[in-house]
């Protein structure tokens, strides 16, 4: 019989193997999972890995403006940049000095982040705390005022008249402020750790929830110390949602540029992200590029770290099939104090910025905080030729309507075709986990989060500032069109850096869904668009709402990404907030970033009550 069989397959057709080779082939690019594999690979190439080759290509290729300097021609391969930013005279200054700050400050913000977030989140979770439902939204909140924000309400607050050029508000009542704390690392930290506790507590809340509170309430009934619980039972089963918080706000402290520029640069404190954009606004992009090469190779370093760490340590079923419970400990006698500082810490983390920043928009002339002070000229006032040459108030001021227009039309756009494309590649990554291609997929999403948000600006500048074009057969195709000055850059840039969340959400989200009903949808003979459009997507809206608002809440408030890409008719509203800061309008300013908080806020309030967005899927 195995002679027979031998012989059989030995007389098959050439003709037949060549069909099956076809048929093979034709199911391979007619699975819509393949295609969208395919489309996601080659768009990822395109606009992720394509951009990131040319940044490393123009750390190696010298520039006509530095060709006489390094002695040579422009074009020619070359290590002068690596030279220059690694062993020179200038390195301490360009490269050793403001890398040794950010580290300092990325380590003690995410520490300081996670010790406060994780507290906030096991208060939500595991305690009997009064008023969640009050705290659950609250403690979003300053993650929806940009960071930047809260430290223009600092120097509000700390700033002396020797170097803000006016009193704040305890030098005003006599308080004598030490200039670190008005300035430089402590500040930076302390505003960002504010800023950033929110995705600690939105990571490890969603751990806890996911726990059965039966494992602490064996160690009560035993008599174990609530400390001792915490650190032998809670601990280890929250360590990946710890271990991933550090790694999210690390990299995000790394690479933030408007805290450390509103705070540091004007004491000279420089951090790689500022030291960054001077580079860029320099004209000095091959060293900027070379800077970012560095960060991104720290930050893979961590990630790579992290991840070995996620592999080695020992694992804890925490979810089994016979149920569990979450039930809450009791505060006893803690609860009234742990309350008061609840309320405390919003107050300093949410009223006091937003109430410095309202304030200070209706002080005429800054420093003096007396009632004879304040007016509505910032908000509503015409033109006076006294005040910052007839500047008009934000709401009467053709600019700002512009400027909100902008920006209202980039969030959606970008947000809508992020989120959308979040979902795609989430589905191909929730259907591919074992795959090779599934995990190419994730892989190369993933590269836009390890480059910083300026250097990612500066890298689409570069490849859009001039059409890339190429002839073949004596005709000239554009294969990149010039997209400098216009929204299409911006539409652009947003979403490819974004993509990581938005696909994380996305990927959480088909999750959830499971493939039987597909299967079932497909056995009755339902194509895959039609499957998509009936099955999924109908199952998917919440976290498609939830994946929408990470990426508003991001763009809307979007500093470091946009700072070097904006022109004068696309400008956004952090922007012109910036640029008013800048001039020294910090009234102006204030106007513009309360706006924003306020757009941001209802938005997402909107989205909360009647789309049950949760914005912590895409952590």
């Amino acid at each position: 019989m195995m002679q027979t069989r031998l012989q059989n397959e030995m007389e098959v057709p050439s003709f037949s193997k060549s069909r099956r080779w076809r048929n093979r082939l034709k199911n391979t690019f007619t699975n819509p999972y393949n295609l969208l594999v395919l489309v996601s690979v080659i768009a990822l190439g395109v606009l992720v890995v394509w951009p990131l080759l040319q940044m490393i290509f123009t750390t190696f290729q010298l520039s006509a403006a530095d060709a006489r300097r390094a002695k040579g021609s422009a074009g020619e391969w070359t290590l002068y940049y690596w030279q220059r930013i690694l062993n020179s005279n200038v390195s301490s200054n360009m490269l050793y000095r403001p890398l040794m700050n950010s580290l300092m400050i990325a380590l003690c913000v995410a520490v300081g982040s996670i010790l406060v977030g994780g507290m906030i989140a096991w208060l939500m979770v595991r305690s009997d705390l009064p008023c969640k439902k009050f705290f659950s939204l609250a403690m979003i909140i300053p993650y929806m005022i940009p960071s930047w924000c809260k430290s223009m309400a600092w120097i509000s607050v700390f700033k002396t008249p020797r170097i803000g050029g006016s009193a704040g508000f305890l030098s005003y009542l006599g308080v004598m402020v030490p200039e670190w704390l008005a300035y430089g690392p402590v500040a930076i930290i302390c505003v960002l750790i504010i800023h950033y506790y929110a995705y600690a507590y939105l990571l490890i809340s969603a751990a806890l929830r996911s726990i059965n509170s039966e494992l602490e309430e064996m160690g009560e009934i035993i008599g174990a110390p609530r400390i001792l619980m915490l650190r032998k039972i809670t601990f280890p089963l929250v360590l990946p949602s710890i271990l991933s918080s550090f790694i999210l706000i690390f990299s995000k402290a790394m690479g933030t540029f408007g805290v450390p520029a509103f705070l540091g640069m004007k004491v000279s404190y420089y951090t790689i992200s500022t030291m960054l954009y001077n580079n860029i606004k320099q004209q000095q992009t091959a060293v900027a590029y070379t800077i970012s090469l560095i960060l991104i190779a720290i930050a893979a370093v961590v990630i790579f770290i992290n991840q070995r760490v996620l592999g080695t340590r020992k694992s804890y079923a925490t979810i089994g099939g016979k149920g569990g419970r979450s039930n809450v400990l009791s505060l006893k006698g803690s609860k009234g104090p742990i309350l008061i500082l609840m309320f405390a810490f919003l107050g300093f983390a949410v009223l006091l910025p937003i109430g410095i920043l309202i304030l200070q928009s209706l002080m005429l002339k800054l420093g003096d905080f007396s009632m004879s002070n304040l007016t509505l000229h910032y908000w509503i006032g015409a033109g006076v030729k006294e005040i910052f040459n007839s500047e008009p108030g934000v709401l009467v001021n053709p600019q700002f309507y512009q400027v909100l227009g902008n920006s209202l039309k980039l969030v959606i756009v970008a947000s809508l075709i992020a989120t959308i494309f979040g979902q795609l590649i989430g589905y191909v990554n929730s259907r591919g986990r074992h795959l090779k291609s599934g995990r190419l997929v994730e892989q190369l999403v993933f590269i836009p989060y390890l480059i910083p948000s300026i250097a990612f600006g500066a890298m689409y500048l570069s490849m859009f500032s001039t059409a890339k074009t190429v002839t073949l057969f004596g005709h000239t195709l554009t294969l990149l069109p010039s997209l400098y000055g216009t929204f299409t850059l911006l539409v652009l840039v947003t979403v490819v850096k974004n993509l990581p969340f938005s696909s994380r959400a996305g990927t959480a989200n088909m999750l959830q869904i499971s493939v039987e009903l597909e299967e079932a949808a497909h056995i009755q003979g339902v194509g895959f668009f039609k499957r998509f459009a009936r099955i999924v997507f109908p199952l998917s809206k919440n976290g498609f709402m939830s994946g929408f608002m990470l990426i508003f809440m991001a763009i809307m408030k979007e500093l470091d990404l946009l700072v070097i890409l904006i022109s004068p008719s696309t400008q956004t509203m952090p922007y012109m907030a910036y640029s008013y800061m800048s001039g020294g309008m910090d009234q102006y300013s204030n106007v513009v970033a309360i706006i924003m908080f306020l757009v941001v806020f209802l938005i997402y309030w909107i989205a909360n009550k009647f789309f049950n967005a949760d914005i912590s899927q895409g952590f």
